[in-house]
Parts: structure tokens; sequence; C-alpha cells
């Protein structure tokens, strides 16, 4: 099974990608666990609060591979964590960072910020928007891991990424 993370600011259609990815190729998609957990926090969250994201984020991961048909669609990933957690509180776990190094993904989709922001309650720098772009961008790279860009209007970002993810599956002889 191929596994494609989809990574970037907030507000750059990552769940909507993600959801529309999925349906296209019949298959499962990850949600975001921080969506859930932060809802229901009740309170501002704290570095535990994001290891315990990363810990439940692993294993929806893990579950809704078990429903999935070739390719696995991920709303976020431990990048995301780590940028989050090193912005917020200057540090991450030293197991988030390890298990980050590990991850295998086949492909990420890093979400440009030419979307307009939208608004939301879990939201909290609309003004950083390219700061955080160039971040994920420069972690990608550094990582060494196999990325595009993706950006413009919505129908035009879902269309590009469903390019990339058929090139990755013909690559696999998998389409």
């Amino acid at each position: 099974m191929l596994k494609i993370a989809i990574t970037g600011p907030e507000s750059t259609g990552k769940s909507t990608l993600s959801q529309k990815l999925a349906a296209h190729y019949q298959t499962a998609w990850v949600p975001e666990y921080a969506r859930q957990y932060i809802g229901h926090l009740g309170r501002a969250y704290t570095l535990k609060d994001i290891e315990a994201i990363a810990r439940g984020q692993l294993a929806l991961e893990a579950e809704t591979a078990q429903q999935a048909r070739k390719l696995l669609f991920c709303d976020t990933d431990l990048l995301v964590l780590k940028i989050w957690s090193k912005h917020a509180f200057g540090h991450c776990p030293d197991w988030i960072e390890e298990k980050l190094q590990q991850q295998a993904y086949n492909l990420y989709l890093l979400m440009g910020v030419d979307l307009p922001w939208e608004p939301d309650p879990q939201r909290e720098h609309p003004h950083l928007r390219q700061f955080f772009y160039d971040w994920y961008k420069r972690e990608l790279q550094q990582l060494g891991v196999r990325f595009v860009e993706i950006t413009g209007h919505e129908q035009a970002r879902e269309q590009l990424a469903q390019e990339h993810v058929d090139a990755l599956l013909r690559e696999h002889n998998l389409l």
C-alpha cells in the first residue's frame, strides 16, 4: 500500500483534499486527530497534549490503514506536530523527531498558502502562513523525502494532486 501525507500550514485545504482524493481513488483517509482532541480539551493545550495527539495520530493511521485499498491519504503527519511543538513551546519531544525520521510515506503533498484564510477556533496564525509554508518546505527538503507543492484554487489543487498520485501509482504498477 502506498501512503501519501498531505501536509502544510493551517487553512490550506488539507482535510478537503484528503477527503476528495480518498473518494476519487475509492480508499480510506486518515483525519487530523488533533481536531477531535483539541475540540474536547476545554483548556489551552500543552506540550503533553501535543505528545498525546502524536500518539493518537499514529494509532488512527494504523487503524485506518487496514481499511485502505492501494492508497492511504493522511490529512496530517508528524511533521505538522514537530513544527507546531517547536513553534508553540520551542521544543519537540525526541520521540516525535525519531518517529518522524521513520515515517514511510511514498509522497508528501505540501499545500500552498494561496487559498483564502478560513477562520476556525482551532487555527492560530493567519499572519504567519508563508513563514510556516517555508518552514515545512525546508523540513521536507532536509528529510530528503519526495514531495510536491500543491497550489491554485480548489479544483486545480485536486487535479495537480491526482496527476502526482497517478504517477506514483504508475511507478508501482498499481494503475
